[in-house]
């Protein structure tokens, strides 16, 4: 009775908004009291990039402007339909269902015109180089749009087919992230559709609660339909390089050392080798020969780095290189560098997801980890993570690089580690895939199990980490995920989404009824 109740109001729902707005509304195909039917559908709204999570919505919006958000979030915060929530999904590129909405609705993003107005210093009064983008389009579109005349965003990720609001909702981090900060730091301002359907812009000056709010905010306290991003001058060329070690200490002060140099690195990345397939795999977009035969009875750990290279302002960036690279102590004669286009050297993920498509290990579970780790637990995080992985079998690559905790705007809701006397933070990716002919079910719930025994252990005391695209088990955890920063998150979230109609598939609020609040 309650799941035919539950069906009728979306159904009301939906017809209500087909008639009064413009935008398409597409009712999932499915048989709601088919409870076997709900959970083994397999559409596009309840797929992700991880394809560990599968929860079907009852609808997908495809909005042709900001205006049919509203007019949704407006209807559902005025309205009985208290089961209801709602997610907006912009690349799919969520590990564990961020984006997904069970039972819920499901906002297309990209359905909205991408529209990328670029502005030159001096073209209008706000002073800066900038884009106008909608929340939808993806950072690859940015790129080649800004390419022409010269320009490109400070920060990126290191993929870049992802979707400008989705980077924004999470801190968005990469090689350039110790130099111009997290891409949270780059804005200079967002159009915002709050949970209550409120159509707001916002910037530091104005509105600026929700501004810092949505930065870092995991999406719940509105939808990002627009952003304002900050553009510097782009260079022709860069200047690629990687060095390799076989100890950690080494490899980390090395990285530390680099850190130091924002006059002359532009891009500092490094990464765990735990075997033969993983160096492979990581030197796929390289467009050089690693003469590079390791003995993989122990681990190995690779420093990579660049430096821009303006032809036009006469720089010479492999002069710079030499001279970094003089203060290094790597392995003797394991100094690689490469020159390569701008545009090659931000897309080179792409080389690699192409490489791995062609081999049908593109679309498989990605039981990702990713965590900040304070300087003074960096190594024994590296010793904690090498004792839950099997190196040898190892599929995917371990990122570890430096950041700098004064890059990050304490106003956003982005988290850090619990330790402001240190100035550096490690960011670890644990990007492993789990290929299905050379790891079944039981081996991937196997690895998920291990993740959660780091991210426990990791949180305690001792290493004082914190999750990056944070997944928790239950809300019982994000108190602790959040520390001192609880409280001002949920006086955000009672202010700007108080029914928590938005992103339900984080898992830290429960929906609300109109007539509790």
């Amino acid at each position: 009775m309650e799941l035919a109740l539950f069906c009728t109001k979306v159904n009301i729902l939906i017809l209500v908004l087909a008639l009064c707005s413009p935008c398409k509304f597409i009712q999932s195909p499915m048989d709601f009291g088919s409870s076997d039917f709900l959970h083994t559908r397999n559409t596009a709204a309840s797929l992700d990039f991880g394809r560990l999570v599968f929860n079907s919505p009852s609808a997908v919006l495809k909005p042709r402007s900001p205006k049919d958000i509203s007019l949704l979030l407006t209807f559902l915060s005025a309205s009985s339909f208290g089961e209801v929530t709602v997610a907006a999904r912009g690349a799919g590129h969520s590990i564990h269902g961020q984006a997904q909405a069970l039972d819920g609705i499901v906002i297309e993003m990209d359905s909205i015109p991408s529209d990328i107005y670029i502005h030159k210093k001096g073209d209008d009064e706000a002073g800066f180089s900038h884009a106008d983008i909608s929340g939808g389009a993806l950072w690859i579109e940015l790129l080649e749009e800004s390419l022409k005349v010269g320009l490109a965003p400070r920060s990126w990720t290191d993929y870049l087919y992802l979707s400008i609001g989705g980077t924004l909702s999470h801190g968005g981090v990469s090689g350039q992230t110790f130099k111009y900060g997290p891409q949270i730091s780059n804005v200079l301002q967002l159009d915002v559709v709050t949970g209550k359907g409120e159509l707001m812009t916002c910037s530091p000056t104005k509105n600026s609660e929700l501004f810092y709010a949505v930065l870092g905010g995991l999406g719940q306290f509105g939808i990002i339909t627009r952003a304002r991003i900050l553009l510097q001058d782009a260079p022709q060329k860069v200047r690629w390089a990687r060095a390799f070690y076989d100890d950690f200490d080494t490899f980390t002060r090395d990285q530390e050392l680099l850190l130091s140099m924002p006059d002359l690195v532009d891009y500092l990345e490094g990464f765990i080798v735990p075997n033969q397939l993983s160096l492979l795999g990581t030197s796929i977009a390289f467009p050089a020969h690693l003469g590079f035969v390791p003995e993989f009875h122990k681990v190995y750990y690779c420093i990579e780095f660049a430096v821009h290279d303006f032809q036009a302002k006469g720089t010479n960036a492999e002069q710079v290189v030499e001279k970094i690279t003089k203060q290094m102590s790597h392995i003797p004669s394991l100094m690689y560098s490469v020159e390569v286009s701008y545009f090659d050297f931000l897309n080179r993920v792409r080389i690699e997801e192409m490489s791995l498509r062609s081999r049908g290990l593109w679309e498989v579970p990605h039981p990702w980890l990713n965590m900040f780790v304070p300087r003074s637990g960096i190594k024994d995080f590296k010793d904690l993570l090498l004792e839950n992985i099997s190196p040898e079998e190892f599929e995917g690559p371990i990122l570890v690089y430096p950041l700098l905790r004064d890059k990050w705007d304490a106003n956003t809701s982005a988290v850090l580690p619990d330790a402001p006397a240190e100035q550096v933070v490690y960011i670890v990716g644990v990007l492993r895939s789990a290929t299905p002919a050379s790891c079944p079910a039981r081996c991937l719930d196997d690895i998920l199990r291990r993740n959660r025994r780091i991210v426990e252990a990791a949180s305690a005391p001792r290493i004082g980490a914190k999750q990056y695209l944070p997944r928790h088990p239950s809300p019982l955890h994000w108190p602790d995920h959040f520390g001192r920063r609880w409280n001002r998150f949920t006086a955000r979230k009672s202010l700007f989404d108080p029914l928590s109609l938005l992103a339900p598939g984080q898992g830290i609020f429960t929906r609300t009824h109109a007539s509790t609040v």
